[in-house]
C-alpha cells in the first residue's frame, strides 16, 4: 500500500487536518477486512479505485458510495476492499466540517452521506474528480470546491478552541471546566459542541484518551500497559482495557495479534 499525506492550503488549514491518499499496486495481496477506530475526525472521501465494503459493529454490511462524507463514529467499523485501492480523503479537524455544509454535524454521526446529498452541486465535483488523472489534480479540485463552500459565520471558534483544549489535556477535562474557561454555560456549550463536532464533549474526550493510549501502545513494549493506562489519563488499567474494548471490539492483546494496517492509516497517520 502506498499512503501519502498532504498539508491543506493556507485557506483551509484552520478546518482541515490534512489530506491523504491510499493506493494499492498490482503486486499487493488482496486486502483483507480491517478495523478502523474512532479518532474524532470526519472524512470526505473519493474512491478513484474500486469501492470498499463497510461492516459496522453489528455486522451490517454496505457497499460504500464512490464519493461521500463519513460522519463521526463512536465505535469501530470494519472495511474491506473489493478490488484495487485508490482513494483520496480530506480529514477535517473535529469542528472543521461545519462551516462547509448546511446541516448540523451531529445529524450524520455514524452515517454516510453522498457528496451529491451534502451539496446541491456535488455531482459536478464528482464528475471533475472522475476526470482527473492524478492526485495533484484531485487535490486542487477538492480544495477549490471547499473554499467556495466556506462560510465563516458558521464556524464556531469557541468549540474549536474547546476541541484543542480537550486534546491538549489528553481528554481529561470536564465540560464544567471548559465552560468556565470559555465563559459559556456547560449546557449551552454542550449543545454547540454536539452541533459542530457531532459528538458530545464526554464521548469526544473518551476518544481523545483512547487515541492517545493507542499512540503510546505503538511506541512501547507490551509489558507496559499499566504505564499506558496511567500516561493516557485512565483511572487504572481496568478502565483503560474496558474503554479500549468498547471502542475497538478488541482487548489490547488481541490488538497486537492482528495485522491492523488500516489503523496506522486512519488513526495513527
Amino acid at each position: 500500500m502506498n499512503y501519502q499525506q498532504y498539508q491543506p492550503s493556507e485557506r483551509l488549514s484552520p478546518f482541515v487536518k490534512y489530506l491523504w491518499t491510499l493506493e494499492s499496486s498490482s503486486d499487493d495481496a488482496p486486502h483483507s477486512r480491517e478495523r478502523v477506530f474512532p479518532d474524532g475526525c470526519i472524512e470526505l472521501l473519493f474512491h478513484y479505485g474500486d469501492l470498499f465494503t463497510k461492516f459496522d459493529e453489528n455486522g451490517t454490511q454496505i457497499l460504500q458510495p464512490r464519493n461521500f462524507i463519513h460522519g463521526q463514529i463512536r465505535n469501530f467499523i470494519e472495511l474491506e476492499a473489493t478490488g484495487k485501492v485508490g482513494m483520496l480523503s480530506v480529514r477535517f479537524l473535529a469542528a472543521g466540517l461545519h462551516p462547509f455544509v448546511d446541516f448540523d454535524v451531529d445529524t450524520i454521526t455514524s452515517k454516510i452521506l453522498s457528496v451529491s446529498e451534502a451539496w446541491p452541486d456535488g455531482a459536478s465535483l464528482e464528475q471533475k474528480i472522475a476526470d482527473c488523472t492524478d492526485n495533484s489534480q484531485r487535490i486542487a479540485i477538492v480544495e477549490e470546491f471547499l473554499v467556495s463552500k466556506l462560510d465563516l459565520e458558521k464556524y464556531d471558534k469557541t468549540v474549536a478552541d474547546c476541541v484543542q483544549t480537550i486534546s491538549d489535556a489528553g481528554g481529561n477535562i470536564s465540560i464544567e471546566t471548559l465552560g468556565e474557561k470559555f465563559h459559556v454555560s456547560p449546557r449551552h456549550l454542550e449543545r454547540r459542541f454536539l452541533k459542530a463536532v457531532g459528538l458530545s464533549q464526554k464521548v469526544f474526550s473518551r476518544i481523545v484518551r483512547f487515541n492517545q493510549a493507542l499512540s503510546l501502545i505503538e511506541q512501547k513494549d507490551f509489558s507496559t500497559f499499566s504505564n499506558v493506562a496511567y500516561d493516557g489519563g485512565f483511572y487504572d488499567q481496568a478502565h483503560f482495557i474496558r474503554d479500549f474494548k468498547d471502542l475497538t471490539g478488541l482487548n489490547p492483546k488481541q490488538y497486537f495479534s492482528e495485522n491492523l494496517e488500516m489503523v496506522k492509516f486512519f488513526n495513527l497517520g
